[in-house]
């Protein structure tokens, strides 16, 4: 049975689904299901930001047959891991919980590069130009730490 991993925003639009194509490109697909929600149901459907879509498609990866969707509570029975891209995410995501267990699946993305510190993903929605190029390449970082993980406790 493939392991199954979940990446979490606000608007499922923008980091979630970097964070799902960069994984993805760096997991065996027999092994591996990675997907991404997010909190907030505004972009349900919709395909990634297309500044999300560009940066994605300048390192090599075609996130926009993604579809935004809400994360839901049946995510923590089908996802094995949960990962979270800011502090408010996490929070919400965690008051959905219904015991320790479902908490101890949810984590912060970068706690791989930065252990126990809680710092976000900056959301670059509204943000700098060069913004999106940041965010891809946090999370590209976050993801090799992730995948060389998931890759030595599951094959």
């Amino acid at each position: 049975m493939p392991v199954k991993i979940l990446m979490v925003c606000l608007g499922n639009i923008c980091r979630s689904p970097l964070a799902e194509g960069i994984l993805a490109s760096k997991l065996p697909k027999k092994n591996f299901i990675v997907d991404s929600a997010g909190t907030g149901s505004w972009h349900i459907g919709h395909a990634p930001d297309k500044r999300s879509i560009a940066v994605a498609k300048k390192n090599g990866l075609i996130i926009s047959n993604q579809r935004g969707r809400q994360f839901s509570t049946d995510d923590f029975d089908f996802f094995d891991y949960i990962y979270v891209m800011d502090n408010s995410n996490y929070d919400t995501v965690i008051e959905l919980a219904k015991n320790q267990q479902q908490k101890d699946k949810v984590k912060m993305i970068l706690d791989e590069l930065f252990p126990n510190e809680n710092v976000d993903v900056p959301d670059p929605y509204f943000g700098l130009a060069n913004g999106f190029n940041m965010v891809y390449e946090m999370l590209d970082e976050a993801c090799e730490i992730i995948s060389a993980k998931l890759i030595a406790k599951h094959q």
